[in-house]
């Protein structure tokens, strides 16, 4: 049963929990990871072939390991034909929603012989971590390359385990429709290894993108500055705002969606209404009786799910923005009014029927969204994670000359002689 919280001490403890629940021990992890780097930097494809034997499937062999296009394309016509319009879908909505954050070099004179602007590039090349076995999502594949392929990046090489020797066939399928480039099939630290430092086998990157589990979330974190990296994803949650005019069933529906992920996961009820509360509770322990994750909801059902009380809707977003959740629904009659009112979080749905879920899979935007309070600084994926902005400045010689000798005062203050002395000579 899923706890209602409505006093204060309570609710700090629960704070306690959801502070503590991004934490990971990594200490027994971080070794291997920086063996796995530093086998993969010195030995290549060697090394990636040794741990994808170990690891995956035995029977890897470099030959075996590179997915061919028409593997991709014969695992798409494998499909049946619903799911083949779903995937088409939810990768042609992905796309539409990602265009309009397209940027565009600009170029301004606002004084007369100044010219100030700003060029946007995209990356040469992206790596994509597509985790596998029974997190092998299809979805993934299509959040992830979508806002690489808008953005304008010419090479995308896709990383995924092939657990047992095999791929999912719609992994696959997602592949091919998003243009993917190249598809390895490895995973783990020595895929990530191989995307930051290149082997024969595996092209170099500029930058990595994709979740996976703790030995992954490591190998990018310790790659960076090699590359770039989106983020180091946390466990997965849920914030519903709601009031009375709320349907428990969609609520309870909606909390339990984040809380069938995994064991960490989190989804949490804000409401100022007792009545709300009290039938929500009904209504989750009613899904839960008849879920076929019991063993995953036992666990973040009680250490990081809760239905909270609060006297205001004021004091609900003030929490709200103080969890900052990955994922935050308001689930009022007028939820526009709010919108303004909310800080920090990934993604936001507006009413009663934009259900997380939604998101997930075909609402458009990107469900690749800042985790564990993270959304207090970092955005979903998207175009911009795949562009590099570079500055313009042109002056003629005029307009110089009204800032020479302050650029030269500011150069001879922090002592960088020959700063002051490139603009002096032009005078």
């Amino acid at each position: 049963m899923i706890e209602i919280i409505d006093n204060e001490k309570d609710l700090d403890a629960f704070r306690e929990a959801l502070n503590e629940r991004g934490a990971v021990d990594n200490g027994k992890y971080l070794q291997t990871v920086v063996d796995i780097l530093a086998d993969v930097k010195a030995n290549g494809d060697e090394a990636v072939l040794k741990y994808t034997k170990k690891f995956d499937n035995k029977d890897a062999t470099l030959d075996n390991l590179v997915a061919t296009e028409e593997e991709m394309k014969e695992a798409f016509n494998s499909l049946d034909p619903e799911l083949q319009t779903v995937l088409l879908t939810s990768k042609g909505r992905v796309e539409a929603y990602h265009k309009h954050q397209l940027r565009k070099t600009w170029i301004v004179e606002d004084n007369p012989g100044e010219k100030l602007g700003q060029k946007i590039t995209p990356i040469r090349s992206a790596g994509v971590y597509v985790p596998g076995g029974k997190a092998a999502y299809p979805s993934s594949v299509i959040m992830n390359v979508m806002p690489a392929k808008v953005a304008g990046v010419e090479e995308i090489v896709m990383v995924t385990p092939a657990v047992n020797g095999e791929v999912k066939k719609s992994v696959l399928a997602a592949a091919y429709i998003c243009g993917v480039t190249k598809l390895i099939k490895i995973g783990g630290a020595q895929a990530i290894a191989a995307l930051a430092y290149g082997t024969n086998l595996v092209p170099k990157v500029d930058k990595i993108v994709g979740p996976g589990n703790i030995f992954v979330a490591l190998a990018k974190r310790m790659v960076f500055g090699t590359v770039g990296i989106d983020s180091i994803a946390g466990p997965s949650e849920i914030l519903i705002l709601a009031d009375e005019t709320a349907n428990p069933n969609f609520v309870a529906a909606d909390l339990l969606a984040q809380a069938e992920h995994d064991q960490l996961a989190s989804g949490i009820l804000v409401t100022t209404s007792k009545e709300l509360a009290e039938a929500a509770q009904k209504e989750v322990e009613n899904y839960y009786n008849n879920s076929i994750r019991k063993e995953i909801l036992d666990s973040s059902i009680k250490n990081y799910s809760r239905i909270v009380l609060v006297p205001t809707f004021r004091d609900a977003i003030n929490f709200a923005n103080e969890v900052a959740p990955e994922h935050l629904e308001i689930c009022v009659d007028k939820p526009f009014d709010y919108v303004d009112d909310i800080k920090n979080a990934g993604a936001i749905f507006l009413g009663h029927y934009t259900p997380e879920a939604l998101g997930d899979y075909m609402a458009g935007p990107n469900h690749v969204l800042p985790t564990v309070k993270t959304s207090r600084f970092f955005s979903p994926l998207g175009v911009d994670d795949f562009i590099k902005k570079s500055s313009i400045l042109n002056f003629t010689k005029e307009a110089l000359d009204k800032y020479n000798d302050k650029v030269a005062r500011f150069a001879d203050e922090e002592g960088l002689q020959m700063h002051a002395e490139s603009v002096r000579v032009r005078k």
